[in-house]
């Protein structure tokens, strides 16, 4: 897929950026400028892992921004990291049909091919997609399975899964996007959104220490019992 020159320009800077932020020792940050801390930590999906958890829309310019930024940060992160998006809807009825839009391509199996094009689509070219029809028009022309497309947005589960996003939102206490959170635990700031990847690298970092000092603390595991013999 083609990005725009203002997107590529962004992208080099990422790079660049990254290969400063990631090696070495876990840098020092400021709670409140670089990232703030989450209370009551919230729970994740991913056990023994390091969670990062985009919070968007479809319906967000910013977030159409960051999208190629944040494709290109994705490919750089490490096993122990695990990424995922959720959508928020803000009560908006336009931002809501996004939400539902994200989970409905999830099910139908057509994230991956329609994802950045829905982006341009509203973004760039201007398509007034905020309309389930409309939508539902615009999958079938771009190569989407229409029909489970439009049977998982207008299903019951996918209405469960939109207000489970917006409860996490309220969780996280998300009042913007794009959003990036931590394990659970933190919450990056940036001015900018190298900044806000950036800060993420960090935290990340930040994890993992801690994770490793947890695990060197921990009490050695109790050897199994012998058996008596009889």
């Amino acid at each position: 897929m083609r990005f725009p020159a203002r997107a590529l320009s962004v992208i080099a800077a990422l790079l660049a950026t990254a290969a400063l932020v990631r090696p070495g020792p876990v840098q020092a940050q400021a709670e409140g400028t670089e990232y703030r801390v989450l209370t009551p930590a919230q729970p994740t999906m991913s056990p023994g892992k390091i969670e990062v958890v985009e919070f968007f829309s479809y319906a967000c310019p910013h977030c159409a921004d960051f999208a190629p930024i944040l494709a290109t940060w994705r490919a750089t992160l490490a096993k122990d990291v695990v990424f995922r998006k959720v959508p928020v809807g803000f009560d908006r009825p336009p931002w809501i049909n996004m939400q539902r839009a994200y989970y409905a391509l999830l099910a139908s199996g057509d994230l991956e091919r329609l994802d950045a094009k829905l982006f341009t689509a509203i973004h760039q070219q201007q398509l007034p997609l905020f309309q389930e029809q409309a939508l539902f028009d615009w999958v079938a022309k771009n190569g989407g399975d229409a029909q489970k497309f439009t049977a998982a947005y207008t299903s019951f589960g996918i209405n469960n899964q939109t207000v489970q996003a917006d409860k996490m939102a309220e969780d996280f206490q998300i009042t913007g996007v794009p959003t990036m959170a931590v394990d659970g635990r933190y919450v990056a700031l940036g001015d900018t959104q190298l900044e806000l990847l950036a800060n993420t690298d960090k935290l990340i970092a930040k994890v993992r220490a801690e994770h490793a000092a947890a695990a060197k603390a921990a009490p050695p595991a109790a050897p199994p019992a012998s058996k008596k013999k009889s």
